[in-house]
Order: C-alpha cells, then sequence, then structure tokens
C-alpha cells in the first residue's frame, strides 16, 4: 500500500483556510506565518492535481472537488485527534474496554441513563455488556471475565455495596383460571397450573428461586419471554414488577391472590469484578449506575 501523499498538516490547513475566511485569518489561528499557509494549501493541490481553492476577491473559495474532498477531511482530522486523545487516556491508566455484567432483573432504562451518561465520558473505553441470570453475573466474577457486575449475589473474596431492591409479584393473565377462582389461591391450585420459570444462566451451580412446587413447569431463557409468555395466557410467573407495570395498568396482567409469597424482593449488589484498584473507567461507570438510583 503506497503512503498517504498529503499530511494531517495539510488537511488542518485547508480546513483552517475556509473555516477562517482566508489564508491571513487561519496563520492567525494555526500561530503560523501567512506564507507557510499559503504554501502548505498550494502543496496540497499540487500532491492531489485537483484545485481545491479558488479566489474571489480576497476570500478563499472551495471549488466543487475542495467541498467533497473537505468533508472527508474534516473526518480525518477529527478521528486522529480522537485517536492521539484516547493514547492519551491510555497513558492515565483507562481502560480499553468495561465488561459490565448485568442481572436480567435490573430495569433497563436506569441501566441506558447510566450509560448514556458514560459514552461522552468514556475516553474511547468500550463497554462489553452482557446480560445474567441468578448465578450467572456471580460466575461471571469468579471466572474473571467481568469488570463490573450487578448481581443478586457477592461471593467469597469480592466486596458489594446494595444498589437496588427489586420487587417480584406472582402474575397471570387477567383471563387466566387462577384468576376465576373468586378466592385466595393456595399451593394446590398452584400445582395444578403452569408456572413459568426464567432459567438459571449459570453453568456450574445453576438454581431456580420462587415457589417451584409446580409438577407443570416451562423453564425460558429470560424475562421477556416469561412475560410474553404469561401474556399470552400460558402460565402464571413470578415478575419484576417494573418489568410489567404497563401490563398491570392495561389490565391485562393480574397479581395472583394468593394467601402468602404473592411477592418477594430481591437485592441486587454493586460488585468490582478485578483484584486490586478498578480503572477509571470502571469507577466512573459505577459512580453513574449509583446516581442512575437516584436520578
Amino acid at each position: 500500500m503506497n503512503p498517504p501523499r498529503v499530511s494531517l498538516e495539510q488537511w488542518r490547513a485547508l480546513q483552517a483556510v475556509v473555516d477562517n475566511g482566508g489564508f491571513a485569518q487561519a496563520a492567525k489561528a494555526l500561530h503560523r506565518s501567512q506564507s507557510s499557509v499559503s504554501y502548505t494549501v498550494a502543496k496540497l493541490q499540487e500532491q492531489l492535481g485537483i484545485a481545491v481553492l479558488r479566489i474571489e476577491g480576497r476570500k478563499a473559495i472551495l471549488t466543487d472537488e475542495g467541498q467533497v474532498l473537505l468533508r472527508r477531511a474534516r473526518q480525518l482530522v477529527q478521528e486522529a485527534v480522537e485517536l492521539e486523545q484516547f493514547a492519551d487516556s491510555l497513558e492515565q491508566g483507562w481502560e480499553t474496554e468495561v465488561r459490565l455484567v448485568v442481572d436480567a432483573a435490573f430495569p433497563t432504562r436506569l441501566l441506558m441513563c447510566a450509560l448514556n451518561r458514560f459514552a461522552p465520558r468514556s475516553q474511547g473505553s468500550r463497554v462489553q455488556l452482557n446480560e445474567a441470570v441468578l448465578s450467572g453475573a456471580e460466575e461471571a466474577l469468579e471466572q474473571g471475565s467481568a469488570d463490573l457486575v450487578i448481581g443478586a449475589n457477592v461471593p467469597p473474596g469480592f466486596l458489594g455495596e446494595p444498589l437496588i431492591d427489586i420487587d417480584f409479584i406472582a402474575v397471570s393473565h387477567t383471563n387466566h383460571p387462577l384468576q376465576q377462582l373468586g378466592r385466595l389461591i393456595t399451593t394446590s391450585d398452584l400445582e395444578r397450573e403452569l408456572q413459568i420459570v426464567i432459567r438459571d444462566s449459570g453453568g456450574r451451580q445453576r438454581r431456580d428461586v420462587g415457589w417451584l412446587g409446580a409438577e407443570h413447569r416451562w423453564s425460558v431463557s429470560s424475562i421477556e419471554t416469561a412475560s410474553t409468555a404469561v401474556l399470552e395466557g400460558l402460565g402464571y410467573c413470578w415478575l419484576p414488577e417494573h418489568s410489567i407495570c404497563q401490563q398491570l395498568e392495561a389490565g391485562r396482567l393480574k397479581p395472583l391472590p394468593l394467601r402468602e409469597g404473592g411477592s418477594y424482593k430481591a437485592t441486587l449488589y454493586l460488585v468490582y469484578g478485578q483484584p486490586g484498584e478498578p480503572g477509571p473507567g470502571t469507577r466512573l461507570l459505577a459512580e453513574l449506575l449509583r446516581e442512575a438510583m437516584v436520578a
């Protein structure tokens, strides 16, 4: 591959001439002599073999070809600036990537709020986001495959802080047979109906939570699928209240009138995944997640 004939400095000079309205103004903005800027742009046109500027009076005007080239050049110059900034951030210890594992019960709205605030301050660090169910988040910590985790348990050897309490409630479609009994529901009633269970995403010590007494039980891999199954009238399930609030308000889903155990709380913890001091990107994202809880 042949090396580029035109340097970034030449593209910067052309951009300055256009943005500042002339060679003299560009020279002032770039802290260079006018003759130096004029030579740089002239050399650019010579190397390209294309006229990118024409002079009208005292003003430099882009040619049609120059307009197309400058649009591309602006992107090139901006990418070069961002690359230099990224190199500076690496020198300061910023991670190239933050691996975030989040329990699927955590409200997506709050997660996106934190990520949206993180993006412009990320110093180029990418975010690798993985969702987990139950022991899946804990397993990511134990395997060292996460820098930051929101999970239901803090395994030995890690320090975590409570982040949010999630309310789970037992629900079914409004027309489900359990809703037609006209009385409090007992465990015997539940045993006769299909229960939808959200499968643990962990691979080593899988566990299910909640009441599991139903002989007829289907397992699904996500809260979204479980919610859809319940909305279709397939069965009942304990689901995060925040994920089905609209269906509850619309009357499509209805809490089961259980004699006991119709709801429970689950605490999700914020846990750093790596030993020692976390990197600045991980610390920033953790702080933004905390802030999202009170936003």
